[in-house]
């Protein structure tokens, strides 16, 4: 599995012919490196309705005609918009070509900024476990740490674990850490930081706190890749 980080809470993750966009914000995002059109996607995962996670999904999904999936909300909203979608809830499972969906628990807001100025209803915010050919993914999504990230590592092998440390929206980097102790990923990796003022954070402290634990952690810049 191949992870390539471009900035805030965006990933493509991809394994052999399958790639994957998580919560893509290139357009707008002074971090990004990658712009919208050179993403090559056969799906787009979204989190929640919120700007910073569905920037470019809508672009992104008509030129690949790739499918969205999303909580049930956001994905109907996305039908309406002329997209290809499927629609999940929490708890919910799917396979896929590209690989298996899981929706997990994430507490946050989704409320969906719409053209008119008013502010949609997209549902639940979610994380997602996704799994491709047998290496897993967690992607917490925007959220506050939550007691069941415990529930989330015992019943899972869990890969790699990206996590937000912003603060002020999610949680920050000391409840990150005990998320991390929680899912027991063999790596983690922050996001959802440094974007804007309101969550500047220092990863590479995170980082070291996470090995002080005897957790292992990696910082990417936008733009960068790993395997594992």
């Amino acid at each position: 599995m191949k992870v390539t980080y471009h900035g805030q809470s965006c990933f493509v993750v991809e394994n052999g012919e399958h790639r994957v966009v998580i919560d893509p914000f290139l357009s707008g995002n002074p971090l990004a490196v990658a712009k919208p059109e050179e993403i090559r996607v056969e799906a787009v995962l979204l989190t929640h309705g919120h700007g910073d996670h569905i920037a470019d999904a809508e672009a992104i999904a008509k030129a690949n005609d790739a499918v969205i999936v999303a909580p049930n909300e956001l994905a109907m909203y996305f039908g309406t918009r002329g997209c290809k979608v499927h629609p999940m809830h929490l708890g919910g499972k799917r396979s896929f070509d590209f690989g298996t969906v899981k929706l997990t628990l994430a507490f946050h807001g989704s409320g969906l900024d719409l053209p008119d100025g008013s502010v949609g209803n997209a549902g639940n915010p979610c994380g997602f476990l996704l799994t491709m050919e047998g290496k897993t993914l967690y992607h917490a999504g925007d959220t506050a740490l939550f007691g069941d990230m415990k529930l989330i590592g015992d019943m899972n092998h869990i890969d790699l674990a990206l996590l937000p440390i912003g603060d002020n929206f999610t949680m920050g980097p000391d409840d990150a850490l005990y998320a991390a102790e929680w899912l027991r990923a063999n790596l983690v990796i922050p996001m959802h930081y440094n974007t804007f003022d309101l969550i500047k954070q220092d990863p590479h402290a995170f980082v070291a706190a996470l090995e002080q634990r005897n957790l292992k952690g990696k910082v990417l810049s936008p733009g960068e890749s790993l395997e594992i």
